[in-house]
């Protein structure tokens, strides 16, 4: 029941998050074909439940619940050809081979179907474990559902190896998760195949090796859907784990950028002022707002400079004016500016980054404002 449930939330979420992004991307062919097998597999989920298969089959008489589950199996895994398809062929030779590889798609179905339509109506609604394999119906049924199974998978496995040599994380995590879960698949379903036909031929098989085989393949299927959605749910972390350290940044600025804004409103690249719950709610305009700061904090240095270096007056003039020194005067140097006291005819560096990056520099900037805000409380 756990592990249903597990299985459940977790083609819920994916779904859900598969949906809404072939919305934004409708014509993306792998996309959806990834959205469809999330699809099969939510629908194969619930016809697997009891209560979803009483309910079908009491519309329509025992087994059509277990066709149309394995039916949806075997279209997932069809789907999961056309991921690797479309994704590795042009649109021409991609569609080619995806219509090739119906072939042998609708031939399972065709026959699974047929097998269940001869299959006696008292063996039909039997499980796997319990069903009675000498019955050509029933044997037919999972024989051709297995091999195309197999078949399938293995095709599936062989191209998601093929890609883990030449991908890089976090797709390669990924793939090497939904690697994992076909290896799974594809020794367990051939297992299957195994044990079917023994059981055909009227020999016993433990029922700790189907129930085995079985559990396996309960624990494949969460695992290949997370293999599905961690590239996409990595890259999503990390771009939440940036939005956090630059807002943290931004905030951490407020102090120096507060007192340049004052002495110099004009640099301001945003006329209109915001802050507190206005910075809190706008998350997408994070980054350029981080930007933003850091640039009229470093524009207004510039200015304030040759006031800095007026006051520190160094035994170094051409040495950069470290964080904490600078946080020293620049309350002074800006009321000196203020006061509209003639410019310096020196400046001075102020916080310079040890890199060419933007992220050097607000590191620098960061310093100056944690100082800043130190000494404002402090006082």
């Amino acid at each position: 029941m756990a592990l249903s449930s597990l299985l459940g939330g977790i083609l819920l979420l994916a779904l859900a998050w598969k949906i809404s992004q072939l919305v934004k991307a409708p014509s993306d062919r792998v996309l959806r074909s990834v959205t469809l097998c999330i699809v099969c597999a939510a629908l194969s989920f619930l016809l697997g439940l009891k209560s979803g298969a009483r309910y079908v089959d009491s519309l329509t008489g025992d087994g059509l619940a277990k066709l149309l589950q394995n039916a949806l199996l075997l279209v997932l895994v069809y789907l999961l050809q056309c991921v690797f398809l479309y994704a590795a062929s042009d649109r021409t030779a991609g569609s080619k081979r995806a219509g090739w590889e119906l072939v042998p798609l609708t031939s399972a179905i065709g026959i699974a179907t047929w097998a269940m339509a001869i299959t006696p109506e008292t063996e039909r609604a039997h499980t796997y474990a319990t069903a009675n394999m000498r019955e050509p119906g029933v044997a037919l049924f999972y024989l051709a559902a297995g091999l195309y199974l197999v078949y399938g998978l293995a095709l599936a496995l062989w191209w998601t190896l093929r890609y883990i040599r030449v991908s890089h994380k976090p797709l390669r995590t990924g793939l090497q998760l939904v690697a994992a879960a076909l290896t799974i698949m594809v020794l367990m379903g051939s297992l299957r195949e195994a044990l079917t036909v023994t059981r055909w031929a009227g020999e016993s098989v433990p029922a700790a090796l189907i129930v085995g085989a079985k559990l396996l393949l309960d624990i494949a299927i969460p695992l290949f859907v997370a293999g599905i959605l961690y590239p996409a749910a990595a890259t999503r972390w990390t771009t939440v784990r940036l939005w956090a350290h630059r807002r943290r940044m931004y905030q951490r600025l407020t102090p120096l950028w507060t007192a340049l804004h004052e002495a110099f409103p004009e640099d301001s690249l945003h006329r209109t002022p915001a802050g507190g719950w206005r910075d809190t709610l706008r998350v997408r305009r994070i980054h350029r707002r981080y930007y933003r700061r850091a640039i009229e904090c470093r524009d207004g240095l510039v200015r304030i400079s040759p006031y800095l270096a007026e006051l520190e007056a160094p035994t170094e003039p051409s040495a950069p004016l470290p964080p904490g020194r600078a946080a020293v005067h620049l309350h002074e140097a800006l009321a000196a500016y203020t006061a509209g006291a003639p410019v310096p005819g020196r400046a001075i560096a102020v916080a310079l980054p040890g890199g060419n990056d933007l992220d050097d520099d607000v590191r620098q900037l960061v310093a100056l404002s944690d100082a800043l805000r130190a000494r404002q409380e402090g006082a």
